[in-house]
């Protein structure tokens, strides 16, 4: 049988080879419990989100949190949602009216908007028909802005014209106005309502609503209601109902004085549907508790919230269905560290039991190899000692002496290098002593046997003279 290189047999490399395995087996575990670094797409360029994100993303950092953000621009929001459907992005700002991913799922909404129509109450612009043959100021917009209005325009059988000219009937005209001119369209009567689609309680929409009450007798503001929203978003269901409540933008004399109903659009935070609900839970969970410090960064935190729902069902089945890993922390059913780690515990358990059996067996092979080699050396002096005794030729038997020495320096090498147990070094000991003096007997025998036939030739040389 053929022996493996001494140097591979060494205890030396038989504890390197171990150490390494162990390392590879750290290096994995280090690699397991790294932060997530998962991929936001963010949009639109000009809004609040890139700052929002921006300032979660910083706080994650400085944190150290096991979940970490790289930002991903696009311009608008039908470009983000459509990195989260072909998979360039883990997570995606998306607003629903304008592209849902079939496989993005709610995790938290980022800022709700509404759509808000006011005008001074002498205008008497207080429901839609009114609006007909109107000219109706915009500030900045977007195309989902003006496809939303225009939708909800004409559902109550209104077309809305963004060309010039005087409004006709049936057709609400769309006036071009910067926030900070809207007093002076009124009083010129450039515009006789202002519609913007906002957050219903940012900065921009109570200066809104401000700008007209200060232009109102007595202050008195008039909100076009949607007063059909149930129906209006059967038909439109990515759209969404919002109230608007009385006296959010003032209370003397409470503006406005009741609850108004409205429609909006909402920018959300979605999720991949296969990205692991743990990870989505650790992303909603950080998404709130770093709600102080984003907002330091940006007024924009502060309008994060959860999406409504009554049940889980209800939330998993809606048309714009939430993230179970999202549900998981809203309804505090988070996993703790076992239930989250318990597959990579796992692992680690079974990677190192591995490493275990795979240096036990690496230990058994080797001390079986060397048993092996001391095997071969003392069935081989067995055999010398056998051969021996039926040899007489001096040159054989100096042939098996030299073959013993060198399976004696064999055996030397190895209780040098390897340390073979006891009882096997005994018997190689003993296997040693007999097959030298077996070898030795040989030689006595042979040259005794060779001193009387050269007598012998003598004897006979001598009696022929």
């Amino acid at each position: 049988m053929g022996s493996l290189p001494a140097w591979l047999l060494r205890r030396e490399v038989l504890l390197l080879a171990g150490a390494t395995l162990l390392g590879a087996g750290g290096a994995a575990a280090w690699y397991l419990l790294q932060a997530t670094v998962l991929t936001i797409a963010v949009a639109p360029r000009d809004g609040t989100e890139p700052e929002l994100i921006k300032a979660y993303a910083d706080a994650l950092d400085s944190g150290r949190e096991s979940v970490r953000l790289k930002i991903l621009p696009f311009d608008d929001v039908r470009e983000s949602a459509a990195a989260l459907q072909d998979g360039r992005a883990d997570l995606a700002v998306v607003r629903p009216d304008v592209l849902l991913p079939t496989n993005g799922l709610t995790v938290a909404i980022l800022r709700d908007q509404a759509l808000i129509i006011a005008s001074p109450e002498q205008t008497g612009i207080g429901s839609f028909p009114k609006l007909a043959g109107k000219r109706l100021g915009i500030a900045a917009h977007r195309d989902a802005d003006l496809w939303l209005l225009r939708n909800i325009l004409g559902y109550h059988g209104l077309t809305l014209e963004e060309a010039g000219g005087p409004a006709r009937d049936s057709t609400v005209l769309l006036v071009p106005v910067d926030q900070e001119a809207v007093a002076g369209a009124f009083r010129e009567k450039r515009i006789d309502a202002f519609v913007s689609i906002i957050a219903p309680s940012a900065p921009k929409a109570l200066a809104l609503v401000g700008t007209v009450q200060g232009l109102a007798r007595g202050g008195k503001v008039a909100f076009v209601a949607v007063e059909d929203d149930d129906a209006i978003i059967e038909r439109f269901p990515r759209l969404q109902a919002v109230t608007i409540p009385g006296g959010l933008f003032g209370g003397r004399p409470k503006l406005p004085a009741d609850d108004v109903k409205t429609v909006g659009a909402s920018y959300r935070l979605m999720a991949r549907a296969s990205l692991s609900r743990v990870v989505v839970a650790d992303v909603t969970r950080q998404l709130f508790e770093k709600r102080t410090a984003a907002a330091q960064g940006t007024v924009a935190a502060e309008y994060v919230q959860a999406p409504a729902y009554d049940t889980t069902v209800a939330a998993t089945s809606a048309r714009v269905p939430i993230h179970p890993g999202a549900l998981d922390y809203y309804e505090r059913e988070q996993h703790g560290f076992i239930e989250r780690y318990g597959d990579t515990l796992y692992l680690l358990g079974a990677l190192a039991g591995g490493l275990v059996s795979v240096l036990a067996w690496i230990r058994q092979r080797l001390a079986s190899l060397r048993r092996e080699r001391i095997d071969e050396i003392i069935d081989r002096l067995l055999e010398i000692a056998g051969q021996a005794r039926a040899l007489r030729d001096p040159a054989a038997i100096e042939a098996l002496t030299r073959e013993v020495d060198a399976l004696a320096m064999d055996v030397v090498r190895y209780t040098r290098e390897r340390a073979p147990d006891p009882p096997v070094l005994s018997a190689a000991s003993v296997a040693i002593d007999t097959a030298r003096a077996t070898v030795a007997d040989c030689r006595t025998r042979a040259d005794a046997a060779g001193a009387r036939i050269g007598q012998s030739v003598r004897l006979h040389g001598s009696g022929g003279i």
